[in-house]
């Protein structure tokens, strides 16, 4: 029988408290199935994704008197790739002027990022389809939670490893500059060039990824509530 909560009042039934039914029905709603188009928004953000492996995450230019075409640096899921030319290879180039600051140089070796990056997006790839097959509201939002913090854990790593790079500089190198963080977005001034960071067609593929996820959680959401009022 129905029985009335202290704190409130109100009659919730099966001697149920306010709380325990607050949780009740918010699990309820997590075991929704999924309708149709949530299942294929989910779909179509997996198959996004896979491009990732095709285009740049990120893209670096540096501008100079000497370089006033600017020397360009592509960051992939899992390589680093320079501007090439018959004349220049514009990754070797930006190794050789940070020698001369006490600048590590960019080797691929030294990016654990390109280990576990590739892994990490074949698992959110996967994770979508999964959430589509299986078609729980829950499997959706697991796959928006790792997600969230699959981009922001990568943003804190990009920008720790640009940190590290800027400011373990060599003693002895033959040009003194003070320790500096290259730009994780936007435009700085860094000696005597003019560096352009800016994401590229990759990371806009990531937020595609994010929106269709988000917009498949809101109409199951939408359609559970629905479904419940009818």
């Amino acid at each position: 029988m129905p029985t009335e909560d202290p704190i409130t009042n109100k009659q919730t039934p099966n001697g149920e408290g306010p709380l325990d039914s607050f949780l009740s029905d918010k699990f309820a709603l997590l075991e929704q199935p999924l309708p149709a188009l949530s299942r294929l928004l989910t779909i179509a953000a997996g198959l996004l994704l896979i491009f990732v492996f095709v285009f740049p995450l990120w893209n670096m230019t540096f501008y100079s008197n000497q370089y006033t075409d600017g020397l360009a640096l592509d960051i992939y899921a899992y390589r680093l790739e320079g501007a090439k030319t018959e004349n220049r290879d514009d990754l070797r180039e930006i190794n050789a002027l940070n020698h001369y600051i006490g600048m590590r140089p960019l080797l691929e070796s030294d990016f654990g990022e390109f280990v576990w990056l590739p892994f990490a997006v074949g698992g959110l790839i996967l994770f979508a389809f999964r959430a589509a097959v299986l078609g729980k509201m829950s499997k959706l939002v697991d796959v928006f939670v790792a997600f969230v913090y699959f981009s922001l854990y990568s943003f804190w790593s990009f920008y720790y490893r640009l940190y590290t790079y800027g400011h373990n500089l060599d003693p002895t190198a033959a040009i003194k500059v003070p320790p500096f963080t290259p730009p994780l977005f936007g435009t700085e001034q860094v000696g005597n060039f003019t560096v352009y960071s800016y994401p590229d067609v990759a990371s806009f593929l990531f937020v595609a990824y994010g929106i269709l996820l988000l917009a498949a959680v809101l109409w199951a959401w939408r359609a559970a509530r629905r479904s419940r009022r009818s």
